[in-house]
Formats: C-alpha cells, structure tokens, sequence
C-alpha cells in the first residue's frame, strides 16, 4: 500500500461519518422512517426554507390585514437570505470547480458567530466538489476526502435526509480512498433503505474493485446491479473485461463478451483495446475445446437468431489477432469470414410500435397523434418513410423542396415500388416561406395528390410522427438524423439500435445527385462464428464515407485465410 493511501485510510478511521455509516444506531437515538444514515433534525426551522419573519396582528397595523406576499416576492426574500445566497455562491463553486472556496463558505455557515442553516442542497454540492477533487487530484486526495466525510457527519447530526446525489458522492470518496468495500456498502444500503440505486451510484465501487484487481468483488457489484434492475453501459462492461481478462478468468470473459454483444454492440476505443489484449493473452490461448459438437453450436445459433451460439470458447491455441473491414457483402477482408444479417422478432417491432405510441401521446396532443394513426391505416402502408426537414436542409440553412423531391425519386427507384414514400414535415412548412414559390407549389401538389404528404400539426415534434410510421410499416426511413438526442433516450430499449440498423438509409449529395447509403445486408453487431472466430465492431470509421473498423479474431491458419495473410499476435 503506498503511503498517500496509508495516510488517507488512517485519517478516515475515527470520522464521525466511518461510525455512522458503517455501525448501529444507537438505542437513544430515534430510528428515522426512510433511509439509516440520518437523525431527525433537532432543529426548529426547515433545511429548505428561511426564517420567516413575524407576522403582523391586526393590531400592529391599526386593524388593517397586511397585503399577501406574491410569489415573485417569496422568491426574491428566499434568494436574498443568507441561505439563498449562499446557494448561490455553492453552486458558482460547482460550476467552476472551487473546492477551497466551497469549503471556506462553509467553515463560515457553520461557525458559532454567523450560522447559516444548511440545506440538502448545499450539503450536495459541498460532497460533490469533495469526491471530484478526490478522485481527480492524488496530491489532495486524502485532504478532501476527509473533508468530504466530515460535511456528510454535519450533515447526519444535522438530520438533514440524504438522497441519492448525496449517497453517490459517499460512495466516491470511499472509492477515491481505494475503499471499494465501503462504496459498496453504502450502496446496499441505500437499496436496503428503499432508495434504488443509479448506475452513476454503482460506478464508484465497480471501478474500484477493477481498479484494485478483484474480480470476486467487482462480481458482486454486477450481480448487485443486476438484482436492482440497473444496467451496466460500456464503461463498466469493459471495466469487468479488463479485471476478468487479467485474472484469466476464460469463462467470464466469454460471458461478459456475450453482454458487450447484447447491450452495446459496437465497442469504443478503450473496449476495443481491452478485447484485443484478451485475445492476444496466454490465457486465451489456452481456453476453449479441440473438439465440439457441430450440431450444438447449430442449435445455439439458431436458438439466439443468428450472429452467435453463446457454446463457449471453441478451439486451441494462440489467436490471430487483427483490425480489418467488411466488404459491401460484409465479408471480412482479413478472413474471408461471411457476418451475418440478425433477424428481428416481429413481435418486437409490434411491441415497440406500441410503446412508441405510448410515449407520443404523452408528449403530444393526443387527439393529433390519434389521428395521424388513424390517417396512416387509411393511407398506408408505404414502402420508405422522409423525415423532410432533415432532408431538405441537408448541408444548407434555407429549406430547398426539390432536395426533398429528388430523394422521393430516389428512394421510388430502391424500392421498386408504384406508391410514392411517405414525406412528412411540419405544416408550417408546407404553407409559409418557400412553400409558396410557384415551383414549390406544384411539387406539394404532387405529393397530397398521390396521398403521400402528411403536415404535422403546429406545437408538434414530427420526430414521433416519422419514427411511428416508419416502425409501424416496417419501412426504410430516410434520415442522416442519429437519433441520439433527449426524445431517444426516452425509448430506453436495445431493441431501437436493432431496428436502426436494419432499416435507416442515409444519404449525401453531389453535383449529380443525392446518394442513398442503403442499410447494411449483414448486422453491425459483434459476432461469433459457427469455427470460433470472433469479430467486434468498433466505433471508429462510424460514419458514411469512412469504412468501419472491425476486430477480426480467428484461429484460422495464414493459409486457411489466404495467401500473403501475416499473423499479428
């Protein structure tokens, strides 16, 4: 152990905050009814609100009630008290990371001569800046950890209830003092208490027990998430890798691979980095099986749909590790290896479909929504869905209508089909500015004669009105829109980065036209062979002109992939 980490442990044992979080409560004390770490407060003001001044009598004011006090009043006394001004000077210190002055403030609030009552709010951001200067600065690391845990014993003595923001910045300074058994403490709990836990309160004690090599400890932490409900995204996926990969583990890796496929699918610089080591190392060498059952891994790959057989490492000896690309077949160039195209469930599409409406008709007008439903069963089904307004300002600030109807053209032509696609943009621009242009005029005209035209109402998002139709057709849609904003996020589900794929054509244009990239006819998805071989997407080449990146890993011979293939160990 180095000696900043001796002294920053031995400076944690006698804090207030070690003996509250980790012993029980004493029997005088009054067991709070949420969570164990906080006392009722012993005082008679409330942490959120200042104190209000003595109401008048009828008396005071010859007979006469006082005016009430507004709103814009009430809120003006709060920010001008000295508990609103010094949350305003906190939260200064947060955004610009001032930890010294953050901590000068309190020292203030807290001393005998000027007291200031703390709220929930300024104890979050006081352990906020603790647990970022503490995880980020190694010089001062011990320093603001033990500050951390001194506010958070303020804070219970206080009796002032701790949430979920406060406990997730515990459970960082526990891991900043290479505690992960603390920071894994505190979330349990904190579940135990009713409170469920976030991912961001997991990470500490996750990245911890990687950081120090304990791959039992990590697993439990997992397993913990698991049980919560709580998902792990990339960053700790390849964090349990890395820890399982260096402990050897063959069979954890080869899980914890199957889950990278299943939650992320295309894998980050780091993750990439992390995968190759594995497969480059003696333990991987050495795991897997001379001999398998063909029918079995068969099973398996029809069992998962497709891209996988989930039958564990299969061969012997060292692998040939390498990046490479797909060919518009999705060949491998470096293997010749053939990836596959992964069927969508149609349930899953029905079920999505119907979420996506859900959702909508909570953000929308549902009367609007309803009856574009309605307009799409009489009108559809269409072959291709435009979102418009990302196409018709593709690379220019004023909307251009005959970008647009080049792209109906267009896609008509992939599709082969007789029925216009379906264009959607919002009214206001079907009936103001260019819209009136002559030229305009007579391309709308074209486009509401063949029913092909759908105005979204104004106040609308139309991003739920071409999403739902291109869903609910099993159509293409066309967009270069990646998706990725806040509306997205909300469908919270692996199974929209599926559909995705499958289904969104990109474009581009030139001095001859637009260019359609049409989806890919092999899943973008790490894949593992019906041979053993193994291919991992990566994010780097993720755009339409530069070809995607892939990690090939295969025990194939140089001469099985062919001649002049040079083996990369």
């Amino acid at each position: 152990m180095g000696v900043a980490a001796a002294a920053a442990r031995a400076a944690l044992r006698p804090t207030a905050a070690t003996l509250l979080l980790f012993s029980r409560p004493h029997q005088h004390r009054r067991a709070t009814q949420h969570l164990p770490f906080a006392r009722r407060r012993r005082h008679s003001y409330s942490s959120t609100a200042t104190v209000a001044a003595p109401t008048p009598t009828l008396g005071d004011s010859g007979g006469e009630a006082p005016e009430p006090e507004g709103k814009a009043a009430r809120r003006r006394r709060a920010r001008e008290s000295p508990e609103g001004l010094l949350r305003h000077q906190l939260d200064m210190c947060s955004r610009n990371a001032d930890l010294p002055t953050a901590l000068r403030l309190y020292d203030a609030a807290v001393s005998p001569e000027s007291p200031v009552p703390l709220s929930l709010h300024h104890y979050n951001c006081l352990l906020y800046l603790c647990s970022n200067a503490a995880a980020s600065d190694p010089d001062s690391s011990a320093a603001a950890a033990q500050r951390g845990f001194d506010i958070f014993a303020r804070m219970e003595a206080d009796g002032v209830q701790p949430n979920e923001a406060t406990l997730t910045s515990v459970a960082r300074l526990a891991a900043a003092t290479r505690d992960p058994a603390m920071a894994f403490s505190v979330v349990r709990r904190m579940a135990a208490a009713g409170v469920p836990p976030r991912l961001r309160t997991y990470g500490p004690a996750l990245f911890a027990y990687c950081d120090a090599k304990d791959a039992d400890g990590a697993g439990q932490v997992e397993a913990h998430m698991d049980a919560s409900g709580v998902v792990p995204e990339e960053p700790e996926l390849a964090a349990l890798l890395r820890v399982n990969a260096d402990k050897a583990r063959a069979e954890e890796v080869y899980r914890l691979l199957h889950r990278t496929r299943a939650l992320v699918r295309q894998v980050c610089d780091t993750t990439a980095q992390a995968v190759e080591a594995w497969f480059r190392s003696d333990a991987a060498s050495e795991a897997g099986v001379d001999k398998w059952d063909p029918r079995k891994i068969k099973e398996g790959v029809v069992k998962g749909g497709g891209g996988w057989h989930g039958q564990g490492w299969l061969g012997k000896g060292p692998w040939s590790v390498g990046t490479s690309e797909m060919d518009k077949d999705g060949t491998c160039q470096r293997c010749g290896e053939r990836l596959v195209c992964i069927d969508i469930d149609p349930s899953e599409t029905d079920n999505f479909a119907s979420s996506l409406t859900e959702l909508a008709i909570k953000r929308e007008a549902r009367d609007d929504f309803l009856c574009f439903q309605s307009w799409l069963r009489r009108h559809g089904p269409f072959d291709a869905v435009i979102d418009a307004a990302n196409v018709g300002l593709y690379n220019s600030k004023a909307f251009s209508f005959s970008q647009v109807n080049s792209v109906v053209n267009a896609i008509q032509r992939v599709t082969k089909s007789k029925k216009l696609p379906l264009i959607i943009l919002h009214r206001n621009r079907v009936s103001g500015g260019p819209a009136k242009a002559p030229f305009n005029q007579k391309i709308l005209e074209g486009w509401r004669n063949a029913g092909a035209l759908y105005a979204t109402p104004p106040g609308s998002n139309d991003d739920w009105y071409w999403l739902y139709a291109a869903v609910s057709c099993r159509s293409l849609l066309v967009t270069n829109d990646e998706m990725r904003d806040h509306l997205f996020q909300l469908l919270g589900t692996s199974f929209f980065p599926r559909w995705k794929e499958k289904h969104q054509v990109r474009l581009t244009f030139s001095g001859r036209g637009p260019t359609l990239h049409l989806p890919p006819p092999y899943s973008i998805v790490i894949q593992e062979s019906e041979d053993g071989s193994w291919h991992v997407p990566t994010t780097t080449g993720d755009d339409i002109e530069k070809p995607r990146q892939w990690i090939c890993s295969t025990r194939k011979s140089s001469k099985q992939m062919g001649h002049g293939f040079q083996c990369i160990f």
